[in-house]
């Protein structure tokens, strides 16, 4: 059976099985839908009144027939309830195979506090166009990209609301046995600040430290409470590049680059900007930012036309690549623009220094791309 297929044949099996699984999870959650719209109809006021309604018949009817739990019947029931009523142009995606579950569950998870039809047929025709092309986002980067258009259509139907500044906390408890776990929501500008300053306390070391990123990031949460700004250096050497003498030199300013349309910024728009790592930031605030003086705007030009004659892109052309892709464009890469490389899908001078044939590629797949999958620029 495998022997007379080619590495291509087996490839597109691949696919087809997995369009298939798809295809027959949607279908089974589009008759779990029938099921209910049969059994547990809103408009039986008999049934309001009884102790066990047709919805808790369903998801009996379910678990038996699947041999699963009551609650992974009601899960899954509760799917089927919401692609029926609110999504369902997204519904008949999944039945047909296009999206998997882990897609379809984010779209409905993330939709759940919109309430109004009519943004709710807008978010569907959005999700069903878009969602096929977001198959290869890592989990957050699709969390960011669904949260943009739930924020763009109903900001006040995202899942987790934009927090107040009332409700910014810390919490330290006990976790893994020696260990303490820390959980803390802070406005969105101030979180994303400190997460950039750690990582600079953290980066303060040579690169033979022994330590790994996440430790070196605890580690430089320490030494900030200590008012220090570099951490020392576990390699072991005595001539370390990193040990600066001991000095504890300042930092640079932390500076957050955000995305916007003029028309947000200038109040004449409610579209979201969007914050590299962090996904949507409503509009509101950002003209808090601006107003408050701690913005600088700085437009992003569109290229010429014209092809740029050398291989290296200008400054102008790699800024706008980078915030036109934002992360490494490889399927289901997510690593920021910041620590990407412009690539030349063509590789140059066969192919031109242009936004058309210019992206982003974190080093590991530009590497993996120029030399395994093809010839790069």
């Amino acid at each position: 059976m495998f022997e007379s297929l080619s590495d291509a044949g087996v490839v597109d099996a691949i696919t087809s099985a997995s369009r298939e699984e798809n295809a027959g999870c949607g279908q089974k959650l589009k008759w779990m839908g029938e099921l209910y719209a049969r059994h547990a109809p809103e408009d039986d006021d008999e049934k309001v009144q009884w102790a066990i309604d047709g919805h808790a018949n369903v998801v009996a009817e379910i678990s038996a027939a699947l041999n699963i739990s009551r609650g992974r019947a009601a899960g899954q029931l509760r799917y089927a309830i919401d692609l029926g009523e609110k999504l369902p142009k997204v519904a008949e995606l999944f039945a047909a195979g296009a999206i998997d579950f882990r897609m379809m569950a984010e779209l409905v998870n993330r939709s759940e506090n919109v309430t109004d039809s009519e943004i709710l047929a807008k978010l569907d025709a959005a999700f069903a166009q878009w969602s096929p092309k977001w198959m290869k986002m890592s989990g957050p980067k699709l969390t960011e990209r669904i949260g943009m258009w739930v924020e763009k259509f109903d900001p006040a139907g995202v899942r987790e609301p934009r927090p107040a500044r009332d409700n910014r906390y810390v919490e330290i408890g006990p976790g893994a046995p020696g260990m303490a776990n820390v959980w803390a929501s802070l406005t969105l500008t101030e979180g994303a600040a400190l997460d950039e300053r750690i990582d600079q306390v953290a980066a303060t070391v040579c690169g033979n430290d022994p330590r790994t990123k996440d430790e070196r990031r605890a580690d430089a949460v320490m030494a900030m409470s200590n008012h220090e700004t570099r951490l020392q250096c576990d390699c072991g050497s005595s001539d370390c590049p990193a040990s600066g003498g001991g000095e504890n030199k300042p930092l640079g300013e932390v500076v957050l680059h955000v995305l916007a349309e003029q028309a947000a910024v200038d109040g004449d728009s409610q579209n979201p900007g969007y914050l590299p790592g962090f996904g949507a930031v409503p509009a509101p605030l950002l003209r808090g930012l601006v107003d408050s003086g701690k913005a600088k705007i700085k437009p992003l030009k569109i290229p010429p036309p014209e092809c740029e004659p050398r291989y290296r892109p200008s400054t102008a052309l790699a800024e706008f690549v980078r915030w036109r892709d934002l992360t490494c464009r490889w399927p289901g890469c997510d690593v920021p623009a910041a620590k990407c490389q412009i690539d030349h899908t063509v590789p140059y001078p066969l192919g031109p220094t242009h936004p058309s044939n210019n992206k982003l590629y974190c080093p590991h797949h530009h590497l993996l791309k120029t030399f395994y999958v093809g010839a790069g620029g």
